[in-house]
Parts: structure tokens; sequence; C-alpha cells
């Protein structure tokens, strides 16, 4: 279980990086305005408030992915605490999106889904 647990949080971690690709890289892009439903001026307009958040979802993806590696070569206790940070603070993001936009709740499902699963399986494996 707590194999499968990391390998979900990877999964959570890659996903995060997509997020920073097309937040802080491609925002602008009409690719990217359509996955977020934006237009060009509104994808202007936001672009440097998007650089940012993308580098927020950047640095979960690699605290987790730390912690992984840490928790694959032996330091488990550190290595979770970090993958609970990163997947947690995931997690975390995505209830605020539906809490706070109910019409994003289809967005806040897909970057919440994974780190959901991972805390799960993380959970069931330490309670063994």
């Amino acid at each position: 279980m707590l194999t499968a647990g990391l390998i979900v949080a990877v999964l959570a971690a890659v996903l995060h990086g997509y997020i920073f690709v097309m937040e802080s890289m491609t925002w602008t892009s009409s690719r990217t305005r359509e996955v977020f439903g934006m237009t060009a001026e509104e994808a202007e307009s936001t672009r440097l408030l998007a650089f940012n958040q993308g580098f927020y979802n950047l640095f979960l993806g690699i605290v987790t992915l730390i912690g992984v590696v840490a928790a694959f070569s032996g330091a488990t206790a550190v290595g979770l605490a970090l993958v609970f940070a990163g997947v947690g603070s995931m997690l975390a993001a995505a209830v605020v999106l539906v809490v706070s936009a109910r019409d994003k709740a289809r967005a806040a499902v897909s970057q919440g889904l994974f780190p959901f699963l991972a805390i799960v399986l993380l959970l069931l494996a330490l309670a063994v």
C-alpha cells in the first residue's frame, strides 16, 4: 500500500508540473486559454498572476517528489512528511477552488483526485 501511495503521489506531482507549464509558460496560448475558459484579454491581464501561481504548483510537485525519493531511500518518516505536505497542500488548494468557484468543480476534482488518493493510500499503509 505504501508503494501504491507513493506512486500516486508521483502522479500528483507530474500533474502539478503540467499545471506549472500551463500557468507559467503557455498561459496566453489558445490551448491553455481554452482549458481555463479565458479570452485572450483575460489571459493577458492575468499573465503575471498565473506565472506566480504556476511556480506554487511546481514547488508542491518538487516537495512531493523529494519526499517520494526520500521514502524509497529509507528515510521513510522524513519522506512521508514531505509527501503529506506536498499532496496535502495540493488537496487543500483543490478544496479552496471548489468552495470559492462551484463552476470550477471539474477542475478541482482533476487537481485534487491524485493527492486525495495518495493521502488515503498512505494513511492505510501507516495504519497497517
